[in-house]
């Protein structure tokens, strides 16, 4: 099969595992930057171009789209998409997912386990807010917020107040979310691919850290799933209609909360902490499931 690799990057670590496993099963792979696509849209034959060039026909395209880019990418993503090239995330399950509080929605819906969340835009509900979600200590997310940044832990309804003030005075989208203590400053990274795991890891946040991102100092580590964080993770993934999803857990006193469902995870952090191929997995699902204008999007909303 020709590949395509949606990636600004060929030297990031995901992008060149993808591109190893690709070749080390016979085959072809390009990585495109996204930003340097631009589309040829008409009734007749839609075409996406790069340098001056008409870019070939792929039978398949991986998404590696950063959020920055969410919107410019997923436009290139659906370009490939009306062209007949099978992609591994679809276009408007990489948008589903990559709204905070939509795709939250989706979730509470399916009846999946979550962190109580509080949205509000307006300063006097922000009283209501804090003792929506069961008071301080409390976590506050911007919305467009990435790998930890824009995540502050209000410890006492006073820090809570002045921080949620700040943001709406800066005129930011913030959810509230309450503060699972028993958790441990730990979450569990799910990789789904297609109906099953295939890989866990265990993030830990470092001293002092309540986020436990790897890109903020945690560490990682091999963990052991229980059946219940197994089907709570395929079916966040299945909610989102994505066929590869790294999917966040908390693992609460109520049963395992999802806390993000990510249409690009990395894999060094789990590939390293698991020692499994997951980028190889990637690409036998593709062997296995790409065919023209095949898409599975069965996330709603």
């Amino acid at each position: 099969m020709r590949i395509a690799i949606l990636s600004r990057n060929a030297k990031l670590y995901s992008t060149r595992r993808l591109i190893e496993a690709a070749k080390a099963n016979g085959h072809e792979v390009d990585v495109l930057d996204p930003l340097r696509c631009y589309m040829d849209i008409n009734a007749r034959e839609p075409l996406v171009h790069m340098k001056g060039d008409i870019l070939p026909y792929y039978d398949a395209i991986i998404p590696r789209i950063g959020a920055s880019i969410t919107f410019f990418g997923t436009a290139v993503l659906r370009q490939f998409e009306m062209i007949g090239t099978y992609p591994l995330n679809e276009s408007v399950a990489i948008s589903r997912s990559r709204d905070k509080l939509r795709s939250l929605q989706l979730l509470s819906r399916k009846g999946i386990g979550l962190p109580v969340t509080g949205f509000a835009s307006q300063p006097h509900d922000i009283p209501d807010l804090i003792d929506m979600v069961g008071g301080a200590p409390l976590v506050i997310k911007l919305l467009e917020g990435t790998q930890g940044i824009g995540v502050v832990l209000a410890e006492t309804r006073q820090a809570a107040e002045s921080v949620i003030e700040a943001f709406m005075g800066l005129k930011s989208h913030i959810m509230v979310q309450e503060f699972i203590k028993e958790a441990g400053g730990a979450d569990i990274r799910c990789l789904v691919i297609g109906d099953k795991v295939i890989a866990a890891m265990k993030r830990q946040a470092r001293a002092g850290e309540f986020r436990s991102n790897l890109h903020r100092g945690g560490s990682a580590q091999l963990v052991k799933l229980t059946p219940a964080e197994r089907s709570t993770a395929v079916k966040a993934a299945k909610t989102m209609g994505l066929n590869v999803a790294g999917v966040d857990i908390l693992r609460s006193k109520h049963g395992p909360l999802v806390m993000e469902v990510n249409s690009s995870p990395g894999l060094e952090g789990i590939e390293v902490a698991t020692e499994k191929d997951v980028a190889g997995q990637i690409i036998k699902f593709i062997e296995n499931n790409a065919k023209a204008h095949r898409t599975r999007t069965k996330g709603k909303g």
